[in-house]
């Protein structure tokens, strides 16, 4: 056995929902799992995404032999239009995973010289000193996979995200027979998902979804519009089979919804009758009890068509009226609760019944829950254990599980991103703790994150910014009129009229008697700031953004500074 140890170097998708890229290292090769993306929460305004900071791959990019996805959802490709331009590596998906993927970047704009190969449940890749090996799991869309990783010091298991489901809509059922095999062979190392390692028993299949959306869709007198995940295929699939069983018509609204339909049913993942799905010009001419209509913002995003409808956006496609059953068939993802429910209430106030997890099972998860997390450990008996893709209070109980089945204490590690784990064919060490940097995508912009910029951001969101011109005499360097206060998203305007006069009278007083200082820019602000944030505080408890604006006015010229 080699004397080199496997470095186990989480990304990003420990601690939080989002973002899941994990890195395995030994010697001189390094194999990547996933490459997805987080949406911002209130925390981060201004920023539209947040992905992994790669910086220790870019570092090691020769190194780098490859990255293995395990399936489409955009916690596990949507990082890739930004990784890729800079890292240029190979990438394995399976062929919805990859279709996908081909949607993502070119909604991006990006174009890429990296190769996209083709794999499935069964393929074997050598990547240097690792050789990967794909096994089908049951999740949430079609093509998912978990990973059999053969290294020099011993195999490790990638769940990917997985569950148990007999009867699924559109996925393969998990395939145990690969796993089983395992925990005779000796398994090094499982890295298994934990999103709902909370949950004890069994998580419910799919196909209890298809007979409530059938329920409903029978019983209601008007439209039924349907909110889920784009990339919910199977999902898709439900409501598509509903409508043809009662007579209605299926109207998709979103672009991203209508881009992954329009793929999978090309590629044969989404099946429906021809004259199913139909194009907006007939839907005035239905009668609403044949009116399905399918919709992207089961997350509350406010730029998604479901808020929009919500919001009586007069740009809506479809505006909400009395009689309208509006089944939202998702459960928020942690951070979106008060966005899902504005939006819920919104749409009750407008007169439709809205129908919710908390209401009907419109919705069933595609994470294991406790007894098919202890099957998995049973069947694979790893000698170290790392839980993976979750919340911090769902890797410290899923490791607490892994002990009750037969890990030993000291061989749970519950990790987060930036730590590097070391192990040998006996022994396991964190060898490194640290925090792995976030990257954050704004507009057309991307880079690391910085703490100080988003601390401006949450400034002027809670406490507005104020503007002080002030105007010198460009002869004589004094005052040449009284300063001039303009705020934003400050206070109301009865109250700041008064404040702004009494500002202005304070400003005037602290840089009246120093006019032989006045040239100075960096003394006019100091006062400025100085005179100013001590004066709001005190009479509103407000700390606004302050900005200086030094204009010097004279018979020729006229300059600002700021």
């Amino acid at each position: 056995m080699s004397k080199q140890k496997l470095r186990v170097i989480p990304l990003g998708g420990l601690g939080e929902i989002g973002k899941n890229m994990m890195a395995l290292e030994y010697g001189n090769d390094i194999i990547v799992i996933d490459a997805g993306l987080m949406f911002p929460s209130e925390e981060t305004p201004g920023v539209d995404l947040l992905i992994p900071d790669i910086s220790y791959l870019v570092e090691r990019k020769q190194k780098l032999r490859g990255i293995v996805i395990t399936h489409g959802h955009e916690d596990h490709i949507g990082a890739l239009p930004y990784v890729l331009p800079r890292l240029a590596v190979p990438v394995y998906a399976t062929r919805f995973a990859r279709e996908l993927i081909m949607v993502e970047l070119k909604q991006r704009g990006v174009k890429t010289d990296a190769k996209m190969n083709l794999v499935g449940p069964g393929s074997k890749i050598r990547l240097g000193s690792f050789t990967v090996e794909l096994f089908s799991v049951c999740h949430s869309i079609p093509d998912c996979v978990g990973l059999i990783i053969h290294t020099p010091q011993g195999i490790v298991v990638h769940s990917g995200d997985f569950k148990v489901d007999h009867t699924p809509v559109i996925c393969e059922a998990t395939s145990f027979n690969q796993l089983a095999a395992l925990g005779a062979k000796g398994v090094l190392l499982l890295l298994s998902d934990s999103t709902y390692a909370e949950l004890p028993g069994y998580t419910p299949s799919e196909g209890v979804v298809s007979d409530t959306l059938g329920r409903i869709v029978s019983e209601a007198k008007g439209r039924v519009i349907i909110t889920t995940f784009a990339s919910l295929t199977s999902r898709v699939q439900q409501v598509l089979d509903v409508a043809v069983k009662y007579g209605r018509k299926v109207f998709i609204v979103g672009r991203s919804m209508k881009e992954i339909a329009n793929m999978a049913l090309k590629t044969g993942y989404l099946t429906a009758p021809p004259g199913t799905i139909c194009s907006f010009d007939e839907l005035k001419s239905l009668p609403h009890n044949r009116v399905i209509v399918l919709s992207t913002g089961s997350q509350g995003e406010p730029t998604s068509a479901l808020v929009r409808m919500a919001n009586r956006d007069p740009k809506s496609r479809v505006q909400i009226v009395p009689g309208d059953t509006v089944v939202i068939s998702a459960t928020p993802i942690p951070g979106n609760e008060t966005l899902v429910s504005r939006t819920t209430d919104s749409l009750f106030r407008q007169g439709a019944d809205v129908i919710y997890s908390r209401l009907a099972q419109v919705h069933v998860h595609g994470h294991a829950s406790q007894e098919e997390l202890k099957l998995l450990l049973s069947m694979v008996k790893p000698r170290f254990f790392v839980p993976i893709h979750g919340e911090y209070r769902h890797l410290v109980m899923h490791a607490r599980l892994a002990r009750t089945m037969g890990v030993a204490e000291d061989n749970a590690f519950v990790l987060e991103d930036g730590d590097v784990l070391e192990l040998g064919p006996d022994s396991g060490e964190v060898v490194a703790r640290g925090h792995a940097g976030v990257s954050y995508v704004s507009g057309l912009m991307a880079g690391e994150l910085d703490e100080a910029l988003l601390e401006d951001r949450r400034s002027l969101s809670r406490d507005g910014v104020v503007v002080v011109t002030v105007a010198l005499d460009g002869g004589s360097r004094r005052l040449a009129g009284k300063p001039r206060i303009v705020t934003r998203g400050f206070v109301d305007a009865g109250a700041e009229q008064s404040l702004i006069e009494k500002g202005q009278n304070l400003v005037l007083a602290a840089l009246d008697h120093d006019g032989g200082r006045l040239g100075d820019p960096g003394f006019v602000d100091a006062r400025i700031r100085d005179s100013l944030s001590k004066f709001l505080y005190e009479r509103i408890h407000r700390r606004p953004i302050i900005i200086p604006v030094v204009v010097e006015v004279g018979k020729d010229r006229t300059k600002a500074t700021s």
